[in-house]
């Protein structure tokens, strides 16, 4: 086994292990209802537009 294949596989696994380490952030229990709070972002928008206006228009 040549140094460029040990490097590789080297990063590989690396990669491998942030890969299920943000996996496991981001399906964590912990952060379950602040992700839920966050999805709601969008709904919770600026309804002060107008009919026809966009929003970087002024009022």
């Amino acid at each position: 086994m040549d140094t460029s294949n040990l490097i590789g596989s080297v990063v590989t696994v690396v990669f491998f292990i942030t890969f299920i380490g943000i996996v496991w952030w981001a399906y964590g229990g912990s952060r379950k209802e602040r992700f839920e709070e966050d999805a709601r972002i969008p709904f919770d928008g600026n309804d002060d537009l107008q009919p026809g206006m966009n929003i970087g228009d002024k009022k």
